[in-house]
Parts: C-alpha cells; structure tokens; sequence
C-alpha cells in the first residue's frame, strides 16, 4: 500500500465544483475595481476637505482684510496698515496653494481616465467572450463614471477664484 500515493478524488477544492478559474478571475477583477473606486472617492473627499478648509481660512482672513479696509487711511495706524499687507500675503498664499490643489485634482481626474481606458482594454482582451461587442460600451460606461465627479469651475484673475464646491459658490477677493 502506498502512503504517499493520492487519488484525484481524494482532494477536495475550497471552490464550488460548478465555479470555473474564469468566473473567479472575473470576480476578483470586479473586487478590484471596487476597491480602486473607493481609493479614487476617498482621495476626492480628501481634496474637498482641504479645499473646504482653505476656503474657510481665506474667508475668514478676507473679512479681517475688509474690516480693515473700511477705515479710513487717515485713522490707520501703522500696524493697520502692515496688517493689511500681512492679510494679502497670507491670503495670496492661500489662493496659490488652492490653485495647485485644484491642479492636482485635474492631473489626478485625468490619469484616472487613463487608468480606466486601460483597464476597459484589459478587460476586453482577457475576457472577450463574457461580453461580445460590448467593449465600446464598457469604455464609455468606464469613462463617464470617471467624468460624473464634480469638476471645478475656475477662472482666474490675479487674486480671483470662482468655484462651485459643496453646492455653494466661493468667491475669493
């Protein structure tokens, strides 16, 4: 008798007998890709808590500004006045470092929608036969999901920036 010797029946798989190598591989890509959308949500609510909270510091530093400005020049001091310097610094700042997260946003939308005609082309080529000729339609249904976040509308101008965010405009200087 052999102890060593092993017969096919004797060895029982975790998976169902009725799943396939091909349904588990599809299943995992979708796990895969769940997990890649909520990675990409929350790196879109981080961006919108530090623009949220540099709105809120600019607001607050702009109102400092305005009570500042309404005095007339004759009754500012000398420290009013390097106040009011040291608020428009501050304030500048605050825009410039806003302005380069709306671009990392942007640079991140963009190599997101990349990322996701790769994948739709990944797909197709592994699993050509679960979904025959609809590959184009898996590419667009890819690439508006990844267009459906809410893009910033900026315009600016010296010290001017206009953005939707969170329902409300702001409007900075």
């Amino acid at each position: 008798m052999c102890l060593v010797c092993v017969s096919a029946e004797d060895v029982v798989s975790m998976a169902d007998s009725t799943i396939t190598i091909e349904d588990i591989e599809g299943e995992l890509g979708k796990i895969v890709r769940i997990r890649d959308i909520l990675v990409r949500r929350e790196s879109e609510l981080r961006y919108m808590m530090d623009d949220i909270q540099l709105c809120k510091e600019i607001t607050r530093l702009k109102t400092e500004l305005q009570k500042l400005v309404s005095i007339p020049d004759g009754e500012k001091s000398r420290e009013d006045r390097e106040r009011e310097d040291e608020l428009l610094q501050q304030i500048n700042k605050l825009v410039e470092t806003r302005d380069f997260l709306v671009d990392d946003v942007e640079f991140e939308r963009l190599r997101e929608r990349e990322e996701d005609r790769e994948m739709a082309a990944f797909l197709d080529s592994k699993f050509p036969k679960t979904l025959p000729g609809k590959g184009a339609v898996r590419d667009q249904i890819v690439a508006s999901k990844s267009q459906q976040t809410s893009a910033p509308l900026i315009t600016k101008t010296g010290l001017t920036v206009m953005r939707d965010c969170c329902g409300l405009t702001c409007s900075v200087m």
